[in-house]
C-alpha cells in the first residue's frame, strides 16, 4: 500500500492509562509510525489518516486516537465560541450526522466543563446551520463524530476522536469478574513484563481471563481491533472511497498475518464461575488460551522457562494474605522462571528477592506497581 507524502503528515495523540506511556511509545514505533514520542497520558505521532487507522486497528495499549484540528486562546466563553466556530466543521459533519462534545479544563478561567462542552457544541451547530440551513443532532451515547476540547492555561485544543468507542472494548467481553482488568492495561502489563511472546505464560489468578486472552492474541498477531465493525473515522463525512479501500486492505492484511498457534497460555482461578466466564470470553475472542480451576498451590511449572503474569487480589478483592501464603509455599518451584505482579502494596518482607524491574501504573484510580522478579 502506498504511503502518503510526509509533507501531508499531521499530528495525532493516542491516550493510554497513566504509567503505560512508554509501553505505548514502544508499541507505536513497532507499528512503524513516525516521530513517536511519549507524553503525559499518552503518546504522539505524525502521519496521515491511514496511519491513525493503523493505530486504531493494531494498538493494544492505546485507549483513543485523537486528531487535533484547532488550537486558539479561550480566556472566556465568547473566545471559545468564536474559535470553535472558525473551524471548518463541514469537512467532517453534515446535518445528517450526530455529534457529542466532552471537555477537560485545567488552570483556566473556564472551569465548568459542562459549560465548555455546551459552548463548543453551540458554535459547531450554529456554523453548520449557517452553511447548510440545518443543524446536526447530539447523541451522547453513540455519536458519528466525537469531539474533545482540552483547555489548559486559557488555551483550547480541539480534537476529533478517530477511534470512536474506546479501544479497550475488543468486542469479546460480555461478562466480567469481581475486579476486571481493562484489556489495554493487561496488554501494557504483558509488554512491560518483558515477555517475549514465545515462552509459555501462566496467570495464576486469572479472573475473567483478560491477561491470558490478551497474551494469546498478542502472541498470534491477532489485531485487537479486528472484530470492530467500524471506527469513528469511518462515520465522518470526509470518509471517502479511497479511505474505504485503504482501510479494507489494512483489515485484510491483518487477518492474513494472524498466526494459527502460539505458546501455551494458561489461566488458573479457584472459583468455578470465574473460570466459566474466562472460557466464555476466550471463545468469543477466538483465543486459544486455556483455563483450569486450581489454586496457586496447584501450580506445576514445566522445565522450560515460564512467564507468570498476574493481577493478584488487593484492596476490595479476595484475601490478600492467602495469596502471599500460597506464593510462599511454591517459591522454590519459581526458580528459573519469571514472575510479574501488579500490586497495590509490596509483598511481605523476605518473601521474594529484590525485583529486577518496577513500573508505576494506575488500575483505574488505584496506584499500583508492576514488579518483576527472576527468583
Amino acid at each position: 500500500m502506498s504511503v502518503e507524502r510526509e509533507d501531508r503528515f499531521q499530528p495525532f495523540f493516542v491516550t493510554c492509562a497513566a504509567g503505560t506511556e512508554l509501553a505505548l511509545k514502544d508499541e507505536l514505533r513497532e507499528l512503524r509510525l513516525h516521530k513517536v514520542r511519549a507524553d503525559r497520558g499518552g503518546a504522539r505521532f505524525e502521519g496521515t489518516i491511514d496511519h491513525a487507522f493503523r493505530a486504531c486497528l493494531h494498538s493494544r495499549i492505546g485507549v483513543r486516537v485523537l486528531m487535533p484540528i484547532a488550537r486558539f486562546p479561550a480566556p472566556d466563553g465568547e473566545a471559545l465560541y468564536a474559535g470553535t466556530r472558525d473551524v471548518e466543521w463541514e469537512r467532517w459533519l453534515t446535518p445528517r450526522h450526530t455529534l457529542a462534545v466532552s471537555a477537560i479544563s485545567k488552570q483556566s478561567a473556564l472551569t465548568h466543563t459542562a459549560f465548555v462542552a455546551q459552548k463548543t457544541k453551540d458554535a459547531i451547530v450554529d456554523r453548520l446551520r449557517d452553511h447548510t440551513g440545518a443543524r446536526p443532532n447530539v447523541d451522547r451515547e453513540d455519536p458519528d463524530v466525537a469531539i474533545f476540547v482540552h483547555i489548559a492555561k486559557d488555551e483550547a485544543s480541539v480534537h476529533l476522536d478517530v477511534s470512536g468507542e474506546s479501544l479497550h472494548r475488543r468486542g469479546w467481553r460480555r461478562a466480567i469478574g469481581e475486579a476486571p482488568l481493562k484489556e489495554t492495561l493487561a496488554a501494557a502489563l504483558l509488554r512491560l513484563s518483558g515477555w517475549d511472546r514465545e515462552r509459555p505464560l501462566i496467570d495464576p489468578t486469572c479472573g475473567s481471563g483478560t491477561i491470558p486472552i490478551e497474551a494469546d492474541l498478542w502472541a498470534r498477531d491477532v489485531a485487537p481491533g479486528i472484530a470492530r465493525d467500524r471506527f469513528g473515522v469511518e462515520r465522518w463525512a470526509s470518509h471517502d472511497a479511497r479511505e474505504r479501500a485503504a482501510f479494507r486492505t489494512m483489515r485484510d492484511e491483518a487477518r492474513a498475518n494472524e498466526r494459527p498457534s502460539g505458546p501455551e497460555i494458561l489461566g488458573l482461578d479457584v472459583d468455578p464461575r470465574t473460570i466459566s466466564l474466562a472460557e466464555s470470553n476466550a471463545k468469543r475472542a477466538v483465543s486459544r488460551a486455556r483455563f483450569r480451576r486450581a489454586s496457586l498451590r496447584d501450580l506445576s511449572l514445566a522445565h522450560a522457562p515460564t512467564e507468570l503474569v498476574a493481577n493478584p487480589p488487593y484492596g476490595v478483592r479476595l484475601d490478600v494474605r492467602a495469596f502471599w501464603d500460597e506464593l510462599a509455599a511454591i517459591r522454590p518451584a519459581l526458580r528459573g522462571h519469571r514472575l510479574s505482579l501488579l500490586l497495590q502494596a509490596p509483598p511481605p518482607e523476605g518473601l521474594l528477592p529484590e525485583p529486577v524491574a518496577s513500573h508505576r501504573l494506575f488500575n483505574g484510580a488505584i496506584e499500583c506497581r508492576l514488579l518483576t522478579w527472576e527468583p
